[in-house]
């Protein structure tokens, strides 16, 4: 599994949203964040932060697992 750089915003909570993605040394914008859940990854294991996302009209899960960030596709 391949983890993520992620740049992304807390607010005075502690929430955490991610802004935008560093894939294969592009920096990616997430257009929006469309639902953001604790979920364990289908794929990889693991207990988190689950966030449907959206860049280009293509939605994808991000994951936020201890700190670690890694994306799982939807199928």
């Amino acid at each position: 599994m391949n983890f993520l750089e992620v740049i992304a915003k807390f607010d005075s909570n502690g929430n955490i949203f991610p802004v935008s993605i560093n894939w294969q040394g592009r920096i990616i914008a997430i257009d929006k964040i469309l639902d953001c859940r604790p979920a364990p990854s289908l794929k990889h294991g693991g207990q988190g932060n689950r966030y449907t996302c959206r860049i280009d009209n293509k939605i994808f899960y991000l994951f936020n697992d201890n700190n670690h960030w890694f994306i799982e596709n939807i199928r």
